[in-house]
């Protein structure tokens, strides 16, 4: 009984939740010798990286996270998509709309003073140049995302490439 504890307590430590009662965590933090996980809370806690969450309750919305203005993102490394240095809050991307291309197709640009979507954009899966951006490069945040100016969830070791850094 106790390894079959200690190997579900292992496989839910890597997937980033842990939901034991506090009488099953107390049982299986003797059995493990492990420290005291007083953060995990009752029954129904959820511990994970943004912190401890009771499933029957709402916790309260983040605060929104500040976008730098008018500032160029520095990639990281070599085909980088590069990074939104704007908020997209209610910036509508779907199959009938796509607000990104109201200031960055190449039709309107010059106009917005924006940055041109590339060439690549269209270009189709059988190498035919298109007239409008193609279908698989038509949702802009599969790959560009804006860069909030916000604390990491997780500490990072990633260093750019050198022929990137300044």
């Amino acid at each position: 009984m106790k390894k079959i504890i200690m190997a579900w307590l292992a496989a839910s430590a890597l997937l980033g939740a842990v939901t034991l009662g506090t009488v099953q965590l107390a049982q299986a933090e003797e059995t493990a010798n492990m420290p005291s996980h007083s953060n995990i809370g009752g029954i129904g806690g959820v511990a994970s990286l943004r912190g401890l969450s009771e499933i029957e309750t709402t916790r309260p919305a983040d605060d929104f996270k500040r976008f730098p203005k008018d500032h160029h993102l520095e990639t990281s490394y070599v085909y980088q998509p590069p990074l939104v240095p704007h908020t997209i809050r209610n910036y509508e991307v779907s199959l009938n709309a796509n607000k990104c291309l109201s200031c960055h197709s190449w039709k309107n640009a010059k106009d917005m003073g924006a940055t041109k979507i590339s060439v690549t954009h269209y270009v189709n899966r059988q190498e035919q140049v298109l007239s409008d951006v193609s279908p698989r490069r038509y949702f802009c945040l599969q790959c560009h995302v804006p860069q909030a100016d916000a604390q990491p969830l997780v500490d990072s070791t990633f260093l750019s490439v050198d022929s990137l850094r300044k």
